[in-house]
């Protein structure tokens, strides 16, 4: 590996020449900083970041908290981050944490090691243990939420609910996501609020986790449990896919016999045959808009809002019955 010595060495200058050149600190004539400068090309040099960034006491490094990456949903707000935070000249660090909160402490404690500059968290109280540093909520976010961005969730509910409605609802089943995530909830309580104004029963149906390994089994579950029923608003969409899947397996007729609606609008919600109609949140701007106000907190800007709310969109697709002609 190449040093800071070897760099100087090869431009004739000394090493505290390269370092002021390398931090942009200090006085460095124009003919000194064109020969460092050739030197670090030659040598393929690449700085210590970690070592520059104690030195400035500023790092160009984000840490970033996702509950699941495998998770569709959560790579495109990886997406928006990531693409605002290259703009701007920083890279980032990625913590899948798998809704494991040992992993969670790890990674933020990795953060700190590295000095980063701020961090971004979708995991509800991944702010703890951060102490001064900059950070940003995304998605799930708590009644702490100093600095955030997030969808309409109520607004998802109700919309995934009213859709239901409109389309002979004679048995329906809510999924309900995991409790201990703050915006299932707020979704459950949009749905149920339209359900009970349009007085059409239904049941609820808890799922362990939003992600993959929890889908199958829970949607075996659902249809043993409920064999009759004809609709179903899923907590997400892994869970509606995985919930359509089973039902095709058993012969039944999608939307004819059983309409699902989902929630994410993940890139596979299109692929499957019927399609997924779905709650569309705008992952990418939440990952984007979030990047927004943590440079702007790291660079001592003024942050104009620093609670953001997105709005969703119901998106209509095979899943879903016709409308009913008296609606």
């Amino acid at each position: 590996m190449k040093t800071i010595k070897d760099v100087a060495n090869l431009a004739g200058v000394s090493v505290a020449t390269v370092s002021r050149a390398l931090n942009k600190s200090g006085y460095v004539s124009e003919k000194s900083r064109q020969k460092v400068e050739a030197a670090i090309k030659e040598l393929d040099f690449y700085p210590n970041e970690v070592a520059r960034s104690l030195y400035q006491k500023k790092s160009k490094l984000i840490g970033l908290l996702l509950p699941d990456i495998s998770n569709p949903f959560f790579p495109l707000v990886a997406k928006g981050v990531e693409d605002k935070m290259s703009e701007m000249g920083y890279n980032l660090i990625l913590g899948n944490v798998q809704e494991n909160s040992s992993k969670e402490e790890e990674y933020i404690r990795a953060f700190t090691q590295n000095n980063v500059a701020g961090v971004l968290s979708a995991i509800e109280g991944g702010f703890r243990n951060l102490k001064n540093m900059p950070f940003v909520m995304l998605d799930r976010v708590t009644s702490n939420k100093e600095y955030s961005v997030y969808s309409d969730d109520y607004l998802g509910g109700s919309l995934a609910a009213q859709a239901i409605v409109e389309r002979s609802p004679r048995e329906v089943v809510v999924m309900v996501g995991p409790r201990s995530v703050s915006n299932s909830l707020v979704r459950l309580a949009g749905s149920i609020k339209v359900l009970e104004e349009h007085k059409i029963t239904y049941h609820l149906f808890e799922t362990e986790s939003f992600q993959f390994e929890s889908a199958e089994k829970a949607s075996f579950h659902l249809l043993e449990n409920f064999p009759k029923v004809n609709s179903i608003i899923a907590s997400n969409d892994i869970h509606a896919l995985a919930v359509m899947r089973e039902a095709i397996r058993r012969g039944i007729k999608i939307p004819d016999e059983l309409q699902v609606i989902g929630y994410d609008d993940n890139p596979y919600s299109k692929m499957m045959y019927p399609s997924l109609a779905t709650i569309a949140q705008p992952a990418y701007q939440i990952g984007y808009k979030g990047a927004e106000i943590l440079c702007a907190r790291i660079e001592g800007r003024k942050v104009k809002e620093k609670n953001i709310q997105l709005p969703v969109t119901l998106e209509v697709r095979e899943s879903l019955r016709k409308k009913d002609e008296n609606e």
